[in-house]
């Protein structure tokens, strides 16, 4: 039951970039690092979106995996720091 209604709420989103960089990398590979809004009836959201895609022969994008993380300074911290100990 709980379920079925957390998937029925909020059908209608619309996501805006806010700001983006990307780097390429490899024969046709790219990253992206974008911070994004998610809008809602119920409000808005900020988030960060780190995504691997790559080109097509036509030059236009595919994203293939994305991975976001929410835009608490806590959060991005942990996140930070893990990534400098790696």
């Amino acid at each position: 039951m709980e379920y079925e209604e957390k998937g029925r709420r909020n059908v209608d989103v619309q996501f805006e970039t806010i700001k983006s960089e990307k780097v390429n990398f490899g024969r046709n590979n790219f990253l992206e690092v974008a911070r994004k809004r998610a809008k809602t009836s119920d409000g808005t959201n900020e988030f960060i979106s780190v995504s691997r895609g790559y080109y097509l022969p036509d030059k236009s994008e595919r994203f293939k995996r994305s991975l976001t993380i929410p835009d608490d300074p806590e959060i991005r911290a942990f996140v930070a720091e893990k990534i400098r100990t790696l």
